[in-house]
């Protein structure tokens, strides 16, 4: 099939871009990458009145790091987040994420910003946003706003950016301790496919060695990525033995509901990530302690 007809628009400008999405009543679809809306155009499972492309817009390119955090423009490649040897040193968790993103091909194309918006719930990027609540900031005629990550995310392929908002930037927060570790892990049938499941872990340990901060989130087996506050709660100023993680673990199960496809069912993808949060939660810890690079 072919796409349907449609207008297209090429903006120099972040005002123009608010401009001619408040014009178009939310039948307007930007397109930088173009990675997952033009499959799906060729498809006709999207049919926008009109393509506002943004690849010349320079303020929506770029990453800038401070002591606090990792800001990564919208429209920047994900091939440049992922070969910043700065971000790699000030947020490793999410090189180490990137580098399970499709293939490199496509990594050369698509934008941190387009993958968020696009809210897959495989997608990497929006399963490390989550996880260290990372703030999106939006734009429109109407202003500015920043959004939790926590609340940006709707439900699969759905974020609660309005018709008329356009994603900026996102802020990844820099978590200050020394003794920090992180653990990423997914499941897929081919290497760089979507992911059936997928777990990260960041915690920090005190100088005895128990956990003073941990976040978790699940994504692949949830319709958005799903931070595990119940396991957080349970693992908070333990030592993180392996028997303190098994048994945090346990009822990680009864959260999940996961959605069966033609690639795996809801049983497998729910035992599966599980499985992944132990692997990413050990690989935090030996990490933070120093026994794992």
């Amino acid at each position: 099939m072919k796409a349907a007809e449609f207008d297209y628009v090429k903006a120099k400008s972040l005002d123009e871009i608010c401009l001619f999405l408040s014009q178009q009543a939310g039948e307007a679809r930007i397109i930088a990458g173009g990675q997952t809306l033009v499959p799906l155009m060729a498809m006709r499972m999207a049919r926008p009145n009109t393509l506002i492309d943004i690849n010349d817009v320079e303020e929506l390119k770029g990453i800038e790091i401070t002591k606090k955090s990792v800001i990564i423009k919208a429209c920047t490649r994900q091939s440049e987040v992922l070969e910043s040897v700065d971000v790699r040193r000030s947020l490793p968790i999410l090189s180490d994420a990137l580098s399970h993103v499709g293939h490199t091909q496509t990594r050369n194309r698509g934008t941190v910003g387009g993958s968020l918006v696009n809210a897959d719930p495989s997608a990497e990027i929006s399963l490390i946003a989550r996880l260290l609540d990372a703030e999106m900031t939006v734009h429109s005629v109407r202003g500015e706003r920043v959004i939790k990550a926590a609340n940006f995310f709707s439900s699969a392929m759905i974020t609660n950016l309005d018709a008329d908002e356009c994603l900026t930037q996102v802020c990844f927060p820099i978590w200050s301790s020394v003794r920090t570790g992180f653990g990423f892990h997914e499941t897929s049938i081919r290497a760089s496919d979507y992911a059936l499941a997928s777990a990260a872990a960041q915690l920090s340990l005190d100088s005895s060695g128990q956990c003073r901060s941990i976040s978790i989130v699940i994504g692949g087996a949830t319709e958005i990525p799903t931070r595990i506050s119940e396991t957080e709660e349970q693992l908070m100023g333990s030592d993180l033995s392996d028997t303190e993680i098994k048994t945090a673990m346990e009822k990680i199960p009864e959260m999940l509901e996961p959605q069966a496809d033609v690639h795996a069912d809801a049983d497998y993808r729910r035992r599966v990530a599980c499985v992944l949060v132990g692997r990413a939660l050990k690989d935090a810890r030996e990490r933070a302690k120093g026994s794992l690079v």
